[in-house]
């Protein structure tokens, strides 16, 4: 399997997913700020991959004191920290990976540098491992929701280009397919980065799973045929009550699937779940540049000057979930009570088979 992030001889190699599915890119740096730049532009993406990328990130920094400048060293973490928490504000991932290797930075202070730059590596390490971890769980837990000959509508990318394993939504695609309960999957192609139609075809292809890309305005009209029977999508941010933020018309998927009485499935680790956020009025929602709205394949499509509005990603309320599976259980309504993980309401051996 294609490993998008690796650490590698005290440097971070990444391939850059702008250069998919035409050209299979890695850069190898041992600069903080060019991952942080990677991130921005969505070289690097997905939310947990976002969180690994960071927490490596912060080695990278790390390995750049000397251990003999004292305060004035430590400036170069905190720079680090700085740069790499403002570069996806939506991802609630990449705060929650920061904060852990924070924690490891404070709980060493005055230790020698050479510990700390090995408790960082290993922390980011750890981060990495987990994921791998949890991903492979949410297959399990979710691959029973699914129902027999499975036909799957899936947006944006949510396999092991996303994250640290074989992905949120796409692990329990996986599993089906492994486990010969999935039929087809449908793909929207997921405007305007096409990360469906660059990323998740290109995945699927990779591990052989039967799979057709539709644009994103089709989905309606095959939920309409029948011949989508299950959304499975992943998130960059849940609340408290559910509301989950996910890339940009995830929210119409969400709809479509109520309409048409369809399960609407959200797949996440559990670092996906943000506590101090009640519901997603105020999830914080990236705004893109209008030229990934204007320009396509590198011509211009919309007039100069013409007013653009791009939100990364959008809220789809939680009334319109079916379920939220973690690494934790499946989480089922009331979502308040479901996430916090109350044994009442997780229910791991959930199965419609």
């Amino acid at each position: 399997m294609v490993k998008p992030v690796e650490w590698r001889n005290g440097k971070l190699r990444f391939m850059d997913q702008t250069k998919l599915p035409v050209e299979e890119v890695y850069v190898e740096t041992d600069d903080p700020m060019l991952v942080a730049s990677a991130l921005k532009r969505l070289a690097i993406r997905g939310a947990p991959l976002i969180g690994i990328a960071a927490a490596y990130g912060v080695a990278l920094a790390a390995q750049r004191l000397s251990g003999q400048n004292g305060k004035s060293e430590l400036t170069v973490l905190h720079k680090a920290f700085t740069s790499l928490a403002a570069t996806r504000p939506t991802a609630i991932n990449l705060f929650w990976a920061l904060s852990r290797q924070r924690r490891v930075m404070e709980a060493l202070k005055g230790e020698p540098v050479e510990q700390l730059q090995s408790a960082l590596l290993a922390e980011a390490r750890r981060i990495h491992q987990e994921d791998e971890a949890m991903c492979t769980r949410i297959g399990e837990l979710g691959e029973p929701l699914l129902p027999n000959a499975a036909c799957v509508l899936t947006h944006c990318n949510t396999g092991f280009l996303a994250t640290g394993g074989s992905g949120t939504a796409q692990s329990i695609i996986l599993r089906a397919w492994k486990q010969s309960r999935l039929k087809h999957v449908y793909v929207d192609e997921t405007r305007p980065l096409l990360q469906g139609a660059r990323l998740t075809a290109w995945e699927l292809q990779k591990l052989g799973i039967p799979c057709t890309l539709i644009t994103d305005n089709t989905a309606a009209f095959l939920m309409q045929r029948g011949m989508i029977n299950v959304a499975v999508v992943g998130a960059d941010r849940i609340a408290q009550n559910g509301d989950t933020a996910n890339k940009v018309g995830t929210y119409n998927v969400a709809v479509l699937a109520h309409h048409h009485s369809i399960p609407f499935y959200v797949a996440a680790p559990s670092s996906s779940v943000d506590f101090e956020m009640p519901d997603g009025k105020m999830i914080p929602i990236e705004q893109r540049a209008e030229e990934e709205v204007v320009r396509f394949g590198g011509r211009r499509v919309a007039p100069e000057n013409v007013n653009v509005y791009s939100p990364a990603f959008d809220i789809t309320p939680c009334s319109l979930i079916t379920a939220i599976i973690t690494e934790k259980g499946v989480a089922m309504p009331p979502f308040v009570d479901a996430l916090k993980g109350e044994t009442a309401h997780l229910k791991p051996e959930l199965s419609n088979r």
